[in-house]
């Protein structure tokens, strides 16, 4: 049950936004900024909870000092372009108050939607916010190619010559593709803005294709790296990978999907594992730690999805309930308690 939700409106700026503040148990709040259009508020608020819960998730897996928290404001697509920068930066002011308001009880940083110059701006009447002035998508590529490599070698594969589909090349998915190809893996990457990815392929030697082509390529590992619940009842038959990846949040429309793909074959990752390299490089920059040791610590979801895929095959459980019993651990939870 998320611990607590704020409704934040400012009529003067257009704001309209949720903070969904899921669980405090290890430190105050901390989860992006997401910045897309909604059908409703209601509708926002919902992917606010179920985000702000994949964060708790995430933080407690890494072993970091936070909670799980989420917001997202609602793109009004219906307002014309005339001072739509300046609207922008008014609405992000009245979000900073608002965040101002929870005393430090929510850490926002950059989602989907939003920028570090964003984060500044919400950081200039807010004292806690975080990638004000560091994007932490490099850290993010990082850590799920990390994790990539770990499940090929724990399936007897190497990244050299495995063949990877990247869906949704932007800070993070194109990151993650330079590097999968700078490790010799044969990259296919899918977006929907098609220049972008023609430009990524082309810059790293791979081909593009459609993004409805991606989840049904065949491949070693599929990589969602955009938006959430791609593998669902409708798709999860169609999908062709061994290994499922990425950098993208709450791949998985419902959590049965984790059996589902497990009775296909299919290895899934949880993305609140493979993808904390974020939430590790805000950490990092609030702790004053050195490049070394954040790259360590980045290297080390690698470990960990080790860790918890041997665990699975152990004792035949999937990913998703392991990792979450590490969740739950280090929550001081019943296990199942935070599923």
């Amino acid at each position: 049950m998320t611990q607590q939700v704020i409704r934040c409106q400012d009529e003067e700026s257009g704001l309209r936004g949720v903070i969904a503040i899921d669980d405090t148990t290890l430190g105050p709040g901390l989860g992006g900024v997401r910045w897309l259009a909604y059908p409703s508020e209601q509708a926002a608020e919902d992917e606010a909870r179920r985000l702000a819960h994949a964060m708790t998730l995430k933080n407690a897996c890494a072993d970091l000092p936070y909670g799980g928290a989420k917001s997202v404001l609602l793109r009004d697509d219906r307002r014309g372009a005339d001072d739509a920068a300046g609207r922008r930066r008014a609405q992000l002011r009245a979000f900073g108050r608002c965040v101002q308001r929870l005393g430090g009880t929510y850490i926002p940083g950059v989602d989907m939607g939003t920028s570090v110059e964003d984060l500044a701006v919400i950081g200039s009447v807010a004292d806690e916010v975080s990638c004000q002035q560091l994007d932490p998508s490099p850290s993010t590529a990082l850590g799920v190619f990390a994790g990539i490599e770990a499940a090929l070698i724990g399936t007897g594969r190497r990244v050299a010559g495995a063949r990877v589909v990247v869906q949704g090349v932007g800070h993070v998915g194109a990151d993650l593709a330079r590097r999968l190809a700078a490790g010799g893996a044969d990259v296919t990457v899918a977006d929907v803005d098609a220049d972008r990815a023609s430009s990524v392929a082309g810059e790293i030697g791979g081909r593009a294709v459609q993004p409805g082509a991606a989840l049904t390529a065949a491949c070693d590992v599929l990589a969602p790296c955009a938006t959430a619940k791609v593998v669902d009842a409708a798709t999860v038959g169609s999908l062709r990978c061994s290994i499922l990846a990425g950098g993208a949040n709450d791949v998985l429309a419902t959590a049965d999907m984790a059996t589902a793909l497990a009775a296909r074959g299919v290895l899934y990752i949880p993305d609140f594992v493979i993808n904390a390299g974020g939430v590790i490089c805000i950490h990092a920059v609030r702790a004053d730690w050195g490049e070394d040791k954040l790259e360590e610590s980045l290297l080390a979801i690698g470990d960990r999805v080790a860790r918890i895929t041997k665990e699975a095959d152990r004792t035949g459980r999937t990913p998703l309930a392991v990792a979450e019993e590490m969740a739950a651990h280090r929550l001081g939870r019943p296990v199942g308690a935070v599923g």
